[in-house]
């Protein structure tokens, strides 16, 4: 806790041991030939990282982190299909041994075995079944791109995402927007997320989109504050202004925006600021993406990036009830299925 608040951390990935990817390794050499999803990974090793993982979040006072694998490793775009089938497989099972030794402190979101040019998302819907029925997960990540720069796969207000959504809400989780790696040359891999996570929330709440009409339900959180989206807000509202004209019947631009909601994986004060005055404190929660690219220390003030729990209660405006949104009240909203 910080200043009496409990923080639940909603972004994080996976803390694991090396084993886990020297068992990548072996899929990729051997082209997923002959294995199966077991990486081989014994107790006392998934424990001793495990408890690197809770050292670090003892240092910073965060009460629960909501952990799923680390996107820029999960190589959905690889060939044969069954690599990235073993390999999300491999993560999840991982993922619920950890929280399943420490239910107090940790909840999982599933990866799924996103494959690009299939004809719906179908295919993932069997390893998300698994891992909220047998295995406890309170929600999914969801990559809009799994052919990770190379291929095409249709945004998410087409209907090849269906299957996946009718899923989503007949098990009652949501999903976390998070690209994977990409293969594209002209970005790197961070740009990457944010370039997706734009077009996400652009084509899901665009005038013609049908997704939550059709999933009225459906709860989507979409990462790093929105991407590029909030910051050029001026830019979409006029659109809309224009598209409003043509039908007064559409709904404003920053209404459209609240069907959504949003991390703070945010690492600055003026950001995240933005972020909650555009969006509202209902519709957000906090989240590190620890460990990840903000783990890292600014060689000026000498703090981890990723610690923002202070720099949030640093923000004069927010009431006693926003803090508790952003770090408690929401994530008890949208993952229903958190028991802690």
């Amino acid at each position: 806790m910080l200043n009496g608040q409990k923080i639940l951390d909603m972004h994080a990935h996976t803390n694991a041991p090396p084993e886990l990817y020297a068992y990548k390794a072996g899929l990729l050499s051997g082209r997923g030939y002959g294995a199966g999803p077991n990486p081989n990974v014994s107790e006392e090793r998934l424990e001793e990282a495990t408890q690197r993982g809770l050292a670090i979040m003892d240092s910073v006072g965060t009460d629960m982190q909501f952990l799923s694998p680390r996107p820029f490793q999960l190589m959905h775009s690889e060939k044969p299909a069954s690599i990235v089938h073993f390999w999300n497989q491999a993560n999840n099972d991982i993922i619920g041994r950890v929280f399943k030794a420490h239910p107090d402190r940790y909840a999982g979101v599933a990866g799924l075995p996103h494959i690009s040019g299939e004809k719906d998302s179908a295919h993932v819907v069997p390893e998300l079944e698994r891992c909220v029925n047998e295995l406890g997960f309170i929600g999914c990540m969801i990559n809009p791109d799994p052919g990770e720069g190379t291929e095409f796969t249709p945004s998410l207000d087409n209907e090849y995402w269906y299957p996946l959504y009718e899923a989503m809400v007949k098990l009652d989780v949501p999903a976390l927007i998070h690209s994977a790696s990409c293969k594209d040359p002209r970005e790197s891999y961070s740009a990457h997320f944010i370039t997706t996570e734009s077009q996400v929330v652009l084509n899901l709440i665009k005038p013609e989109s049908k997704v939550f009409t059709d999933f009225p339900k459906l709860r989507i959180i979409v990462s790093h504050g929105g991407g590029s989206v909030p910051y050029q807000i001026g830019r979409w509202r006029a659109a809309r202004f224009n598209a409003m004209k043509r039908n007064p019947n559409l709904e404003d631009f920053d209404t459209s925006l609240r069907r959504l909601y949003y991390d703070a994986v945010l690492y600055n004060k003026e950001s995240l600021e933005l972020l909650f005055r555009l969006i509202g404190t209902d519709r957000c929660m906090f989240g590190t993406e620890n460990p990840g690219s903000g783990t890292a220390t600014d060689p000026v003030s000498g703090l981890q990036v990723d610690d923002t729990a202070p720099v949030i209660n640093s923000i004069e405006w927010l009431t006693d009830q926003d803090k508790k949104n952003i770090f408690e009240d929401v994530q008890r909203e949208v993952f229903p299925r958190l028991k802690a």
